[in-house]
């Protein structure tokens, strides 16, 4: 078992003995206990699987009496394995101004590194209907982003007879005017066959020309070990064909270094592929095997082969500066959260980079025009235009931190007309 399994196990049962200690209950949910509920630290809790968050309060419920309850099954209807939790169950957004949709769980891959794969199983998706449904529901709850989600959002519909392009063209019908839509990752091999109509989706006006494609490993002898289902020239394919179609496109992606029989060459592929395309957005993880996957199996690179090729990858990413061309530009940006120093508005332009902006409570919410005065590696920092009015997105007044989302009584008082001018 990897270091950091190891400590995980330990830390899990540390936090179960000092909760037994102080009589306190434990219930556990998510994708590890889903996979391996035998684990030792695991014994009389309480387990809710990751297709049964939806009865989490009865679970709750059962533990505080001191009974032990594990749901792990998977939800099926008619004998087709379903999505998960519904979709329109009452929750607390932690932003107000956005909601996070997942529009499918599972995937259809079966990588030789992912655990995930092991909790989750095969692909189900929600019906578009239902997608639809709760996007619609959120925008009349004051939301003005959309956030879709799931192990790979180019794989959607694939299990029920659709396809994404169908659910994004459905969804764009009923974003707003001012407000945007933001496209979760999708792997190489399932997003090919939709690059024309990809393309198209993320030239819209309100779809954020962003997509998140991970790559993992330049080289097509690693990706084969990884049983990635693609060789390089694949992903290429989608990078340059959406540069091309989608002029300024934000590709990020994902990097494993020290996958195991990853060579130095195999690496230098990697390198080569960051030093052509310069990914304003790339997540670099150093490879740990999980346990009861095939590449925990493997031959491992040595440990500090792996540290050394994961720091030459991150000083590669540090030495480049990809938005130092946007100085001078006049952007519209919408704005939806607070920085992390409490000193800046953040919002995100057409291609969800992220712009700092002057910390005023009329922008919160909005679509603002700003003229770009400073680039950093992480972001941008935009002055408002003088005289330009923030426009209002949303149909309604968000709600408020803490209220509950799917319980909102029809108030008349707090309606506005779509796409009003404040």
């Amino acid at each position: 078992m990897a270091q950091k399994n190891r400590y995980t196990v330990i830390e899990n049962c540390f936090l179960n003995t000092k909760a037994t200690e102080q009589q306190k209950k434990v219930v556990v949910a998510g994708c590890v206990p889903q996979a391996q509920p035998r684990m030792e630290y695991l014994k009389g809790l309480s387990i809710i699987g990751v297709q049964q968050i939806d009865r989490v309060v009865e679970v709750v419920d059962e533990a505080v009496k001191g009974h032990s309850v594990r749901l792990l099954g998977q939800k099926k209807d008619g004998g087709r394995r379903l999505g998960g939790a519904r979709l329109d169950l009452p929750k607390i957004r932690k932003n107000p101004l956005i909601e996070i949709i997942s529009i499918n769980t599972g995937c259809l891959n079966a990588c030789t590194y992912c655990k995930t794969k092991h909790a989750r199983g095969d692909l189900a998706s929600y019906p578009i209907e239902e997608l639809v449904e709760r996007a619609r529901q959120s925008f009349q709850e004051g939301v003005c982003e959309i956030w879709l989600t799931s192990e790979d959002t180019g794989a959607y519909g694939r299990d029920i007879g659709t396809d994404l392009p169908k659910l994004l063209w459905r969804l764009v019908e009923e974003i707003p005017e001012g407000a945007m839509l933001r496209l979760g990752m999708t792997n190489p091999p399932y997003i090919l066959e939709h690059l024309e109509e990809m393309a198209k989706i993320l030239n819209h006006p309100r779809v954020y020309a962003f997509l998140h494609v991970p790559v993992q490993s330049a080289s097509d002898s690693v990706l084969m070990d990884m049983k990635r289902e693609y060789c390089i020239d694949d992903f290429k394919r989608v990078v340059d064909f959406l540069k091309q179609r989608v002029p300024g496109v934000t590709i990020a992606t994902d990097i494993i270094c020290g996958f195991p029989g990853e060579t130095d060459e195999d690496f230098q592929e990697t390198v080569d592929l960051v030093k052509c395309y310069r990914f304003p957005s790339l997540f670099i993880n150093q490879f740990y095997p999980r346990p009861g996957t095939p590449a925990a199996k493997m031959e491992q690179v040595a440990a500090h082969v792996k540290k050394q090729r994961t720091k030459e990858l991150s000083q590669l990413f540090h030495s480049y500066n990809p938005y130092d061309h946007e100085v001078g530009e006049r952007q519209h940006v919408l704005v939806t959260e607070e920085s992390f120093d409490g000193q800046y508005y953040v919002a995100h332009n057409k291609f969800y980079e992220q712009v700092l902006v002057p910390k005023r409570v009329e922008f919160k919410g909005k679509m603002i025009e700003v003229d770009i005065y400073e680039a950093g590696k992480h972001f941008l920092k935009g002055q408002p235009v003088e005289h330009s009015k923030p426009f209002t997105p949303s149909i309604a007044a968000p709600l408020q931190k803490g209220e509950v989302s799917g319980l909102m009584q029809v108030n008349t008082h707090r309606y506005m007309h779509t796409c009003t001018e404040m």
